[in-house]
């Protein structure tokens, strides 16, 4: 991937240097350095910001799963319990009956 940067920048620099046929052969090799220099830095600068932010949504949807995980355990834990309320106040209901 990094070898493809640098190959895009350099075949943009040469676009570039291509359109100056005024630049001497060392004006041009000049630019075409700062050309992919710059164009270098800017797509490092460009990756670290996305590793950046993937980090950061990572962590918030971490977060976001754990709350979410939590409140589906409390809502299971409390029909499991409602259900054992039920279940145990029928059975307390039909022994009465049964009397």
């Amino acid at each position: 991937m990094a070898q493809a940067h640098l190959d895009e920048a350099r075949r943009e620099a040469e676009e570039l240097c291509a359109g100056l046929p005024w630049l001497t052969s060392a004006q041009a090799e000049d630019l075409m350095d700062r050309y992919m220099q710059r164009r270098l830095d800017f797509t490092r600068r460009m990756l670290r910001s996305t590793v950046e932010r993937a980090a950061q949504l990572r962590q918030e949807y971490e977060a976001r799963y754990a709350v979410l995980r939590r409140d589906l355990l409390r809502r299971h834990a409390v029909c499991a319990c409602a259900l054992l309320l039920c279940a145990g106040a029928l059975s307390s209901l039909t022994s009465l009956l049964v009397r």
